[in-house]
């Protein structure tokens, strides 16, 4: 029985009640030949009242019902998520859950072994506290990036426990969105790659085979022992991309020259030549394609070419466009650092 009816039944009740008085009234001033249409009343509005005794009887029953679907509901929910929950804290990798900025927010039991943190000390830590210190810039970088991918990333980065000991580790990022496709969450699992590394020092190859995550498991040619002298041009609009591959680049004894348009890279080829020239593809004034066809025109009448390789954040949409436009190469931004170094060592002749 809805509120609305119930009312307009008390409404109903009242107005007869009232009709009720109207009668007893007289009654009371002698005037008896009203008995009987006064106890007609009375009896009609114990009908009515037995009515809505019996509605609202029926209503708390099928309520009583409703709630108990409710509470049998709500417990198999709790009961599904106790077991989703114990599955990810004993899972036999570790597994952290962070948010888009990499601050932990769970943590299971193998990642706080991994880490060697007591229990709930890793809630609410930024992950990077546990990356290398020479490698949390670019971290933080990856991290930066995320917003423009939408599959699972796979990096390689030097992790350190408690302790002060380092370990490769093998990360494997989920990215979860809202409905507005702002980043949640991020589902992060850990794999200690230590002994991979010291077996044959291609652990990117092993895990990916080992996880079916590829097919082709061809050897990544091994870096050049010195780039040393070889000048960069970076053109990104972002400065955290800057940043990280320079980083990369200077690490391994290149000389960098960063820039963050096409305008302004144009500018610095009036005053020298790279060996090589790496440029990001979607730039918000001018974009990678039409700088790297300008400066085909430009080496037309200065008669020399630069190697120059696409980075962007949408490898299987721009490799074909990036190629098509003037560049020799294509890689994702978040390529590891080894795959950056060959690519422009290989743009060089150094390999």
């Amino acid at each position: 029985m809805s509120e609305d009816r119930f009312i307009q039944h008390l409404q109903a009740i009242h107005a007869q009640l009232t009709a009720l008085h109207g009668y007893i009234m007289p009654l009371l001033q002698g005037q008896q030949e009203k008995t009987v249409q006064i106890f007609e009343a009375i009896a009609s509005s114990v009908d009515s009242l037995q009515l809505s005794y019996e509605e609202m009887q029926m209503s708390l029953e099928v309520s009583a019902v409703i709630e108990e679907e409710l509470l049998e509901q709500s417990e198999q929910v709790v009961a599904e998520h106790h077991r989703y929950y114990d599955l990810f804290q004993f899972a036999p990798d570790a597994y952290l859950l962070t948010d888009a900025n990499g601050l932990i927010l769970e943590a299971n039991a193998s990642a706080r072994e991994l880490l060697n943190i007591p229990q709930n000390s890793l809630i609410r830590v930024p992950l990077a506290v546990f990356v290398a210190q020479e490698e949390r810039q670019a971290f933080r970088s990856y991290l930066n990036q995320l917003s423009q991918v939408e599959f699972v990333q796979d990096w390689e980065i030097s992790l350190c426990s408690r302790e002060g000991e380092l370990f490769a580790a093998w990360l494997k990022v989920a990215i979860a969105r809202d409905v507005s496709g702002n980043i949640t969450a991020l589902q992060i699992g850990i794999r200690d790659i230590s002994q991979y590394k010291q077996a044959d020092g291609l652990p990117l190859q092993l895990l990916t085979q080992q996880d079916a995550l590829a097919q082709d498991t061809t050897a990544v040619p091994s870096l050049p022992s010195s780039l040393d002298g070889l000048q960069v041009l970076i053109v990104d609009d972002e400065a955290d991309a800057r940043e990280f591959i320079s980083a990369v680049l200077e690490s391994h004894g290149m000389r960098v020259t960063t820039v963050a348009t096409a305008a302004a890279a144009l500018e610095v080829l009036e005053q020298f030549r790279p060996d090589v020239l790496v440029s990001d593809i979607r730039m918000p004034d001018e974009n990678g394609y039409s700088l790297i066809r300008k400066i085909r025109e430009l080496e037309a009448e200065k008669g020399w070419h630069i190697p120059a390789a696409a980075l962007t954040a949408y490898l299987a949409e721009d490799r074909e466009k990036a190629i098509s436009a003037g560049f020799e190469s294509h890689l994702h931004k978040l390529a590891q650092p080894k795959e950056l170094i060959e690519m422009v060592a290989r743009l060089a002749g150094r390999v």
